[in-house]
C-alpha cells in the first residue's frame, strides 16, 4: 500500500500539467453531470414488485380466497427470483403482490407471472390483471374535473374514461391513470314481470336476445363488373332506441320486442364510493402513476404540457383539467432546500478551515476538495444511471470530505516550515522540494487512507 501511494503522489508531482488538465476534465463532467442528471424529491427503495389484481364481483372473500388466491399462489410460487408473497381476499376482490431480488427487471418478473398465471384453472368470468410498472411513490400527478352547470358527473367519468385516460397514458414515463368517484354511463333494461308472463317468457330470453343482438357479423364479398361489395351484418347497440326495438321471439309471424316487456333507460353502475373535493361531495378524481425508474421532473413537464393542450381545446367546452397535487412544487423545493444548506455548508466548512489554519494557501488548497469531490460524486451517479435525490444529496458530509486533505496539507506545510528553519531560507528555496513532498506525503497517505477506508 506504501509504494501505491508513493507511485500515485510520485507520479503526480512529475506530471503536473496532466494532473491540472485532468481536474479540468473532471470539472466539465461533473458540471455537465450537474446540468443533467436526474433529480427527485425521495428515492423508491422498495425491490422489484409484481402486482395482481383479480375481480369476481358479487363473490364472498372465502369465496375468493379459495378459488382465485389460493391457487394463483400455489402457481406463482415457482416465479424464478421471488422472496416473498403476499396476498389479500377481499369482498369480490383479489390482491397478490411478488417481491424479487434487487437484480430481477419487472418487465421480466411481470412475463414470467403472465406465463404462471395461464396455467391456474379459473371459474369463469374472471381475468386476472398485472398491474403496470409504479412503485409506492408513484403519484405524482392528481387532478380532478370541473365543469360548468351543463355537465353531470356522469358525463365527467366518460369523458375521463374515454378522452383523457388515453391521452394522459400516451405521455412517456406514464405508467397508468386511476380514476375515481363519478358514475359510470350504462343502460339498464327494466322486465315487467307481468309482461313476460303474458307473452311466456323468462328474464333470462330477454337478456339473450339483446347479448345476440349486439354484435357485428361478417357476410360475403359480392362481385359486380368491375365492383367488388363487402356484405356485412350491422347490429351493435348505440342508442335506447337500438335496445328497445331488438326482436327477442316471434309469435306467429309477429315480432316481439324488448319495449313490449321492459323499460329501457340510462343509468348507472353500482357506485363504489364517492369523491370530495372542497365544498363539492361528488367529483371525478384521478392519480397519475410514474413508471419505475423514470426521471418525475421530465415526466411532470411533458404531463403538464399535455394538460395544457387537452384544457386548451381538446376536452368539451367548459371541462378542465384542475390540479390539486403536482410533485414539480414538491421536488422545487426539496431542491431548493439541499442546494441552500449545501451552499451554507460549504461556506461554514470553508471559513472554519480559514480560520483554523491560519495560511491562505493552505485554505484555499483544502477548500477546492469540496467542489472537486462533490462533481465526482455526480459524475459517478450520472454515469451509473443513478438519480440525485433527497437522501444522497442531504448525507453529504464535508467534514469527513476534507479530513484527509487537512491532514495531508498540514502536515506538509509543518514539514516545509521545519525544513526552511533548519536549512535557512537561502538554501531552502534552492532545495529541490519534489522529494521531499513526495517522501513525506507517502507517509501521510497511507495512514490517510487506512483511516479514511
Amino acid at each position: 500500500m506504501y509504494k501505491l501511494v508513493k507511485v500515485l503522489i510520485s507520479f503526480s508531482l512529475s506530471n503536473r500539467p496532466l494532473i491540472f488538465f485532468l481536474m479540468l476534465a473532471c470539472v466539465g463532467v461533473g458540471i455537465y453531470s450537474y446540468q443533467h442528471i436526474p433529480i427527485e424529491a425521495f428515492p423508491d427503495v422498495t425491490p422489484p414488485r409484481v402486482q395482481i389484481i383479480t375481480q369476481w364481483p358479487g363473490r364472498s372473500a372465502e369465496e375468493v380466497e379459495k378459488f382465485v388466491t389460493i391457487p394463483s399462489e400455489v402457481e406463482l410460487n415457482s416465479v424464478p427470483g421471488k422472496t416473498s408473497i403476499r396476498s389479500v381476499s377481499l369482498f369480490g376482490l383479489s390482491v397478490i403482490t411478488l417481491f424479487f431480488e434487487d437484480n430481477v427487471k419487472e418487465s421480466e418478473a411481470q412475463q414470467q407471472v403472465a406465463i404462471r398465471l395461464g396455467s391456474v384453472d379459473f371459474p369463469d368470468g374472471i381475468n386476472p390483471e398485472i398491474q403496470p410498472s409504479s412503485g409506492p411513490t408513484g403519484e405524482i400527478y392528481r387532478y380532478t374535473l370541473t365543469c360548468d352547470d351543463t355537465c353531470s358527473v356522469r358525463e365527467l367519468k366518460t369523458i375521463q374514461d374515454w378522452q383523457i385516460d388515453r391521452q394522459l397514458k400516451s405521455v412517456p414515463g406514464v405508467a397508468d391513470v386511476v380514476s375515481f368517484g363519478g358514475e359510470v354511463k350504462t343502460y339498464e333494461v327494466a322486465v315487467n314481470p307481468e309482461n313476460l308472463s303474458r307473452f311466456n317468457l323468462s328474464a333470462l330470453d330477454v337478456f339473450l336476445a339483446l347479448s345476440r343482438s349486439n354484435t357485428n357479423i361478417g357476410g360475403d364479398v359480392i362481385i359486380k363488373a368491375d365492383q367488388s361489395y363487402v356484405v356485412r351484418g350491422l347490429g351493435l347497440l348505440n342508442s335506447i332506441k337500438d335496445i328497445e326495438n331488438v326482436i327477442i321471439t316471434n309469435r306467429n309471424g309477429i315480432p316481439i320486442l324488448v319495449k313490449k316487456v321492459a323499460s329501457v333507460y340510462e343509468s348507472a353502475m353500482p357506485s363504489l364510493g364517492f369523491v370530495g373535493r372542497d365544498e363539492k361531495s361528488n367529483q371525478v378524481e384521478a392519480i397519475v402513476l410514474l413508471r419505475r425508474n423514470e426521471d418525475a421532473a421530465g415526466v411532470l413537464k411533458n404531463l403538464g404540457l399535455k394538460i395544457d393542450q387537452l384544457n386548451n381545446g381538446l376536452l368539451p367546452p367548459g371541462v378542465h383539467i384542475s390540479p390539486f397535487y403536482d410533485r414539480t412544487d414538491l421536488i422545487n423545493h426539496t431542491t431548493k432546500t439541499v442546494t441552500e444548506n449545501t451552499l451554507h455548508g460549504i461556506l461554514l466548512v470553508i471559513a472554519l478551515v480559514f480560520a483554523f489554519l491560519l495560511e491562505w494557501r493552505t485554505g484555499v488548497i483544502v477548500a477546492c476538495i469540496i467542489p472537486l469531490a462533490l462533481l465526482f460524486a455526480l459524475s459517478c451517479l450520472y454515469f451509473m444511471g443513478m438519480k440525485a435525490n433527497l437522501l444522497s444529496l442531504g448525507a453529504i458530509d464535508f467534514g469527513i470530505i476534507i479530513d484527509g486533505s487537512i491532514v495531508m496539507v498540514e502536515g506538509l506545510f509543518v514539514m516545509l516550515d521545519h525544513q526552511a528553519k533548519r536549512r535557512g531560507m537561502v538554501a531552502f528555496n534552492n532545495l529541490f522540494k519534489s522529494g521531499l513532498i513526495a517522501r513525506n506525503g507517502s507517509k501521510l497517505g497511507k495512514n490517510i487512507l487506512v483511516a479514511q477506508v
